[in-house]
């Protein structure tokens, strides 16, 4: 039987990162999520702490609350870090500011601590360059909202050792979610169909082809897509969007 890890750190508590937090937490693990002040740790435990609330009024896990509580520590210190098996990067897709967060992840977890970014399009390879030991770096992009849905990207740079990707594999395994390995590329997988998508939605809208409504409703019901194009909120913007565009033209 698979199993996450014992102990997992989550820097970062918005909504992603407390989705995050949210599901290993129903795995079993015990986690700790690290935000920038004291202000932002209090929302992000009241954010946990209501996501963990609605799992068990809705039956989606048998584990008392007290339970899932008491396995999570929120707080602003990155040194609570020391003893994770895994550390999840899960703040604002920026570059500098995850090579920021991932070098100073890296500076207080052992060497033998995996390391992963929640990123949905940066280079892994980027990311890796600003960590010691990039053989445990990996991609594992998430998707919103995290406790419902069903898929997890785990992205391999060039340094990735494969024992960390088949311990990634069972990790995403044990969340019952599905692992799809792709290698480091511009928009990996997904985002990268996402972006052609959407830009082609877009110019459809702009030729005057349909209107956006109908241009996602085409897309909901013709193709069972569960929002259109032009209407997904997904988490990356726009300017991503197109800087994936350019890099693949």
């Amino acid at each position: 039987m698979t199993s996450t890890p014992a102990r997992v750190g989550v820097l970062g508590g918005g909504r992603m990162g407390a989705g995050i937090a949210h599901a290993f937490l129903l795995a079993g693990s015990r986690v700790t999520v690290i935000e920038r002040d004291a202000p932002a740790a209090d929302a992000a435990a009241q954010r946990i702490g209501d996501s963990l609330a609605r799992s068990v009024e809705r039956g989606s896990t048998d584990r008392p609350l007290n339970d899932l509580e008491a396995a999570l520590t929120v707080g602003d210190d990155i040194a609570a870090f020391a003893d994770a098996d895994l550390v999840i990067e899960a703040v604002p897709e920026d570059r500098a500011l995850k090579g920021d967060a991932l070098g100073r992840i890296a500076r207080v977890v052992a060497p033998a601590s995996a390391i992963a970014s929640n990123t949905s399009s940066i280079s892994i390879d980027a990311l890796a360059a600003t960590i010691t030991h990039p053989e445990r770096f990996l991609g594992l992009h998430f998707f919103n909202p995290v406790p419902a849905s069903a898929l997890v990207e785990i992205v391999t740079g060039a340094a990735t050792a494969p024992a960390v990707v088949e311990s990634a594999r069972a990790w995403v395994d044990a969340l019952g979610k599905a692992p799809v390995v792709v290698r480091d590329s511009p928009g990996f997988a997904s985002s990268r169909l996402g972006v052609m998508l959407g830009l082609e939605a877009i110019r459809m809208l702009e030729e005057g082809v349909a209107t956006a409504a109908d241009i996602d409703t085409a897309m909901e019901l013709g193709y069972r897509h569960p929002t259109g194009p032009l209407r997904t909120t997904d988490i990356v913007g726009l300017d991503v969007r197109l800087g994936i565009a350019e890099e693949l033209e």
